[in-house]
């Protein structure tokens, strides 16, 4: 059977969500495609390509239509759709958060969350703190989601994540914190239209 780039990501999900990242190898990638490794290297060149490949599908399989008319809406669902992206498949936080730090993908919601802080009216500076800010958040949130099923799952601890509440709140202290850095006729206008 002759395979593709997309044939390829695709297993790699599967691989991942099975046996998580750490199991996730070229070696037995090849083997449950019933390949040699060495064909998977016509498909990508290392297995950081093929990390990137994966983190970039699991942040496309998560996107949702944009309904928030406000920055901070906007903000929310960035990072919203990014946590929950990344809790649809095993160690898929470490995954995208590895991809990302090491500039080789999974760019698009740090660009998204630049574009809506700059147009919010942070200075370019401070928006790139805070994209960086939000995103660290998010992946340690989601790490940590993931982490404590695995080990609830494995008998390794009792106790459950934290309630979905607790992602929101965190990400309102944030978002409260960037208000106070907006120009003072952007935070007048937002206040009134509370």
């Amino acid at each position: 059977m002759r395979y593709h780039r997309s044939d390829v990501v695709e297993r790699a999900l599967d691989v991942l969500d099975r046996y998580g990242l750490a199991d996730l190898s070229m070696r037995r990638l090849a083997a449950d495609m019933g390949v040699a490794p060495s064909a998977l290297y016509h498909h990508v060149a290392n297995k950081q390509t093929l990390l990137a490949a994966v983190a970039d599908a699991i942040l496309v399989r998560g996107r949702r239509p944009r309904r928030a008319a406000t920055w901070d809406g906007r903000v929310g669902e960035v990072c919203a759709e990014l946590r929950d992206a990344m809790l649809a498949y095993r160690d898929g936080a470490d995954v995208v958060a590895t991809v990302h730090a090491f500039g080789l993908g999974a760019a698009g919601p740090a660009e998204e969350l630049d574009e809506v802080l700059l147009e919010a009216g942070l200075d370019p500076g401070l928006a790139a703190v805070a994209t960086r800010t939000l995103l660290h958040y998010v992946f340690g949130h989601a790490h940590d989601e993931q982490m404590t099923l695995q080990a609830n799952s494995a008998g390794a601890i009792d106790r459950r994540p934290r309630d979905t509440a607790d992602f929101g709140l965190g990400l309102g202290l944030i978002l409260d914190g960037l208000r106070t850095h907006l120009p003072a006729e952007d935070v007048s206008r937002l206040a009134g239209g509370r």
